[in-house]
């Protein structure tokens, strides 16, 4: 299947380029093209824009108060809260304002724990002294250090005493000569209450701030919509721009495209670059690149995909439909169970090599896999016609295809077969996979011809085996020539001039008999060269058996005879791998993908990593 893509747009000011690419690499699943852009003071105003929009949609995500211990005030205080009109300022300056808050809290939460030993003061009575030419002096020392004598030379006064440190005050006239062994503090600006109750006051904003920015979370989608159409119109901008400003006003669009399932992951990533960027759903316009999501059976065909072009966006991948058809052609065309116990010894030793050869040990192993049971239902282990061998067991030879059907060769019959069912499969494929692309309306003849073919199969086929009488028989071809000559012929363009649409049918009804007869011949292939490999194979034996027979020294005889068979069949395996990759080759892209309406337009998806390629 096609793995869906998501698109990426990111507009960079120039020199920001190659940290960018760095970063991502780091992703390993972006796969990227660039391309450069003028950028004037109107582009950079839209630009500077876009980054504050995105700004607010980042610091409002991170908006989560559930933890918060004054959870329930700030939900309360959300509630009440009103969405500004300009909610990206508004987000941004709440922020910021509850950021200062933060930090004139925790300045009032010290001032409250350095005032708190001095008790509710009032600072009217002390201006009171001072206005009397008193001057009162504040002292902190530790507990040890103060002297109770101290009192006897000076108006002294202990304010708080916790067992550490000792809170007083001293008072002397401002006249009065006076001096005092410990260093004097600076008087605090007021009471422990007064701080306190400011404390409170700037807790009580917090909570008022953080229900706004709680409340604006309900803008995001509006915020999204809003980044999105700003960058889209810068992207037209720059499109449209003049190309001849200087080289220095140059910024970089890359547009990029990664699997929808990485969607959080890199949007994460991407928000921790600081970047600007638009993410959206990848569509065929897009033209995204192609990433197969196949099981592991399947995942081993894709390179076969590749080598005729990958699908483009909307069409479908054809990887689970050639896998099983190509090792079913292959198997045939090789024909020989021997051959598929050396492929498979071949396809362990290339999962052991290095390098890319290695990648194509598993492929081996499976083509070799469904040689030896093909070979067995053929009859043939390397050259040897094992259906008229006496040391094999009858059930065995009662699975294998011999004789004839009609006169013709059964495994002629079958290779036919297979390849009318093939095609009849491509067809069906077609059908559903072009209406769901172009609508039924554009593809009424693809389905007549479809009822017509399959149902005058399954029509033919009742009726040799007497499932159906003759008078039904008749009376369904004739149903069948009737709905889909309406299809082939009147309305296979709806709209259409009717005689237009019968030429067409026509030419499409010479096209469909002859193409058709061809491609289903074109299937005898997988016969032909099965029984070419076991008849070039049989012939090395008995070529074998005549230099043993003709070499009357004893020993040398079986030397002579395993150079001649060893040799043969090494040859006759590698002309009959060839053969058998190359035709079933043929017969999918030829054949299957003409029938199935396979395009094969689309590019690989290679994303940017940090390994080389």
């Amino acid at each position: 299947m096609i793995t869906k893509m998501t698109k990426y747009s990111f507009i960079l000011l120039s020199g920001e380029e190659e940290t960018f690419l760095k970063k991502l690499q780091e992703t390993g699943v972006v796969d990227i093209t660039r391309s450069k852009k003028p950028v004037d003071a109107a582009s950079s105003a839209m630009l500077e824009k876009a980054g504050e929009i995105k700004k607010a949609i980042s610091l409002l995500k991170k908006t989560d108060y559930s933890k918060d211990d004054d959870c329930q005030a700030i939900m309360e205080a959300a509630e009440s809260a009103r969405i500004p009109e300009d909610a990206v300022s508004a987000s941004i300056a709440t922020v910021a304002e509850l950021e200062k808050l933060k930090l004139r809290l925790d300045q009032m939460s010290k001032e409250t724990g350095e005032r708190l030993p001095w008790g509710d003061f009032n600072p009217a009575d002390i201006r009171k002294l001072e206005d009397s030419g008193y001057v009162v002096r504040w002292y902190k020392t530790a507990r040890k250090k103060f002297r109770k004598e101290w009192a006897e030379d000076h108006a002294l006064q202990v304010v708080e005493d916790d067992g550490s440190n000792v809170w007083f005050v001293t008072v002397a006239g401002k006249d009065e000569d006076y001096s005092f062994p410990v260093p004097e503090m600076s008087a605090p600006e007021g009471n422990w209450k007064e701080s306190k109750a400011e404390t409170e006051r700037i807790e009580k904003l917090i909570i008022q701030e953080k229900g706004q920015l709680l409340k604006m979370k309900d803008c995001i989608p509006q915020l999204q919509k809003a980044y999105d159409r700003e960058l889209c119109d810068l992207d037209l901008y720059l499109a449209d721009a003049s190309k001849e400003l200087a080289a220095e006003n140059m910024v970089t669009v890359f547009t990029g495209f990664a699997p929808t399932e990485d969607d959080e992951r890199l949007c994460r990533e991407f928000d921790a670059m600081d970047m600007a960027y638009v993410k959206e759903t990848a569509v065929e316009e897009d033209n995204p690149p192609i990433k197969l999501k196949n099981n592991w059976f399947t995942r081993q065909f894709e390179v076969l995909t590749g080598m005729y072009g990958m699908p483009v966006y909307s069409e479908f991948d054809p990887t689970p439909i050639l896998g099983p058809f190509f090792l079913l052609f292959f198997a045939l065309c090789m024909g020989d169970a021997g051959y598929g116990i050396l492929l498979i010894l071949i396809g362990q030793f290339l999962k052991k090599s290095q390098g890319s050869m290695a990648k194509l040990g598993p492929l081996v192993t499976i083509l070799g896999t469904g040689c030896i049971f093909v070979g067995i239902i053929l009859g043939t282990f390397f050259g040897i016609n094992i259906a008229e061998t006496p040391w094999v067991p009858e059930w065995l030879k009662k699975c294998m295809i011999t004789g004839e059907v009609a006169g013709y060769s059964a495994q002629m019959v079958l290779a036919v077969g297979i390849g009318i069912f093939h095609i009849c499969l491509a067809m069906t494929i077609k059908a559903i996979c072009y209406t769901k692309r172009f609508g039924f309306k554009e593809n009424i003849s693809t389905w007549a011809w479809l009822i017509l073919i399959i149902g005058g199969i399954i029509t033919a086929g009742m009726a040799l085996l007497g499932v159906i009488s003759e008078p039904v028989t008749k009376w369904t071809v004739i149903v069948l020539g009737i709905v889909s000559g309406l299809g082939i012929y009147i309305f296979n363009t709806p709209g259409r001039n009717p005689l237009i649409n019968v030429g067409a049918g026509l030419w499409d009804t010479y096209n469909m008999a002859t193409g058709l007869l061809g491609d289903v011949l074109s299937y005898i292939r997988l016969y032909a060269l099965g029984l070419a490999g076991g008849m070039l194979g049989g012939a090395f034996n008995n070529l074998g058996m005549m230099v043993h027979d003709g070499i009357p020294v004893p020993g040398l005889d079986w030397l002579g005879f395993a150079v001649i068979v060893l040799l043969g069949h090494a040859l006759n395996l590698a002309m009959s791998c060839l053969g058998a990759f190359v035709h079933p080759l043929r017969l999918t892209f030829v054949e299957y993908f003409k029938n199935s309406g396979y395009e094969g337009r689309g590019t690989a998806y290679r994303p940017l990593t940090g390994q080389a390629e």
